[in-house]
């Protein structure tokens, strides 16, 4: 069985909605976030010496970053639903797609939280990161332009892995002037495994 270590409010969503999706028997170890401070509790450097969510333990094998496990996942419980064949350019463009997530997406969606946090929208990087969050969301509108999921038809990890970055954008400030890519993550999120996911969110997290 899998056991996946979960922060509320964090990126660990995707991985029990990846895990729904599969299929595969897991159980969730759940934290809580500091109230004042927002950092996860110190119970997580056991599992993680960083102190971070999500990591799963499958056996013995403990692996951390929502990239690399929901590669791990799909590569051993799903490979054949859940991404391209291997070996193909159709299966390198959804390798692309899993680092996108995690590299050229999340970045100005950081920087501009991070920024929030003291009110300095204003400097250089604040600029800048709202400049990279429109390309971000500019590349994803048209993408989906003529496209069911980020791969074509096939509904894959990598639409797992970037759903937190636009599910964060459509909570702050919308999706609207982006029809396509608010028209994907209604799609997506009416998925069963993303229902499940949401809902267990909600139940473990003593903030909401």
């Amino acid at each position: 069985m899998i056991t996946l270590h979960h922060l509320n409010q964090s990126r660990s969503k995707r991985i029990i909605w990846m895990l729904e999706e599969l299929g595969v028997e897991y159980k969730l170890v759940t934290y809580q976030r500091d109230s004042v401070t927002r950092r996860a509790p110190a119970a997580l450097k056991a599992i993680n010496p960083l102190g971070r969510s999500p990591v799963i333990e499958d056996g013995d094998l403990v692996i951390c970053e929502s990239g690399a496990i929901i590669d791990y996942l799909v590569s051993r419980y799903g490979a054949e639903t859940f991404a391209p064949p291997a070996n193909t350019p159709a299966h390198a463009r959804y390798v692309q797609w899993l680092h996108f997530a995690e590299g050229t997406a999340a970045f100005p969606l950081i920087a501009l939280y991070l920024l929030s946090a003291d009110d300095s929208q204003k400097c250089f990087l604040g600029g800048f990161a709202r400049e990279q969050m429109s390309d971000v969301l500019t590349l994803a509108n048209n993408e989906l332009a003529d496209k069911t999921y980020l791969m074509g038809d096939q509904f894959t990890g990598a639409d797992v892995l970037n759903s937190f970055v636009f599910e964060k954008i459509s909570e702050t400030r919308g999706l609207g002037e982006y029809p396509n890519l608010e028209a994907y993550m209604k799609r997506i999120s009416e998925r069963p495994a993303a229902q499940k996911a949401e809902t267990l969110e909600r139940e473990y997290d003593a903030e909401m």
